[in-house]
């Protein structure tokens, strides 16, 4: 182990998640929060969403409302930097190995008053692969606390099923707690100081509440596999060439002998016609546990 204890590693694969408070220095989030104003400027010039920047529904260029920034590491240092420094990748290393691949990465944006709500899912029920050595590395920006918006999680869900994440027989990106057996009493927050970093395992179920406070929540995002874990063919997962693919390598080696394992798939087709983000998915959703922005 490089960074953690034998207890947080235990816990991690008991409850498929774990909360590392304050981890990340301040001046590293200073300087995330200082690159965030510059994509702010970005969206007020636009009237929708685009490939770099995802927008609220009550967005205008007037009252510009910024909802995700795409692919954070692709379009700013500051966020390469901090995805490939052992801060982020030490920890990720003890959980699922030394060899390890980017899968995507993304900065939502959950604004104070309006921030929109990510519904219940799994992130494997989008992008299922030969084997689940992937985990998702959280970063909040903001103290973040009960009231604006954090992320939740059902504990020990990594270890359930795949559950269904249709709507009409087309994939919709979220779930019905009740179909599940599910008690939302039973969620956890993750809650925690600027800079405290988290780790889920993409199996573990999970969503956020609207933004109801006066305090921004931004949550920065790695999406991290082993590097020989491959995409499902259907998974949502993009798969250009091997080359491309070994560009993701963020330590280690690449291989081309996927590891196989016995774990539950559901393949996310059909798509929607719209599938630009989880939040355009899951607009086709069915039975909504968390109410929508008014303002």
């Amino acid at each position: 182990m490089e960074v953690l204890t034998s207890a947080q590693y235990g816990f991690y694969q008991e409850s498929g998640f774990l909360v590392l408070p304050g981890h990340i220095p301040e001046a590293t989030i200073d300087r995330c929060v200082c690159e965030i104003e510059k994509f702010r400027l970005e969206a007020a010039g636009l009237e929708r969403s685009n490939d770099r920047l995802d927008l609220e529904d009550s967005h205008s260029p007037d009252k510009p409302r910024l909802r995700r920034i795409k692919l954070p590491h692709a379009l700013s240092d500051v966020f390469a930097d901090l995805m490939r420094s052992d801060a982020v990748l030490a920890p990720v290393r003890d959980l699922i190995g030394p060899d390890l691949r980017l899968h995507t990465s993304k900065l939502n944006m959950k604004s104070a008053g309006y921030g929109s709500a990510v519904e219940w899912h799994q992130d494997w029920a989008f992008y299922p692969h030969t084997n689940d050595h992937i985990l998702a590395v959280g970063i909040v920006l903001n103290d973040v606390g009960p009231d604006n918006g954090p992320m939740m999680v059902f504990p020990g869900t990594h270890k359930a099923e795949i559950f269904d994440h249709h709507n009409n027989g087309v994939f919709a990106g979220a779930i019905d707690l009740q179909s599940c057996g599910l008690n939302p009493d039973d969620a956890v927050a993750l809650t925690g100081p600027r800079g405290t970093m988290s780790l889920h395992h993409a199996r573990t179920v999970h969503g956020s509440d609207l933004n109801r406070s006066d305090t921004d929540r931004m949550l920065l995002l790695y999406e991290i596999s082993a590097a020989d874990a491959f995409p499902v063919a259907g998974a949502m997962s993009k798969w250009p060439s091997l080359e491309e693919y070994d560009k993701k390598l963020l330590c280690g080696s690449g291989t081309i002998t996927p590891r196989l394992e016995n774990v539950p798939v559901r393949i996310p087709q059909p798509q929607p016609e719209s599938a630009g983000s989880i939040y355009e998915v899951q607009a086709n959703a069915g039975n909504a546990a968390f109410a929508k922005a008014t303002r």
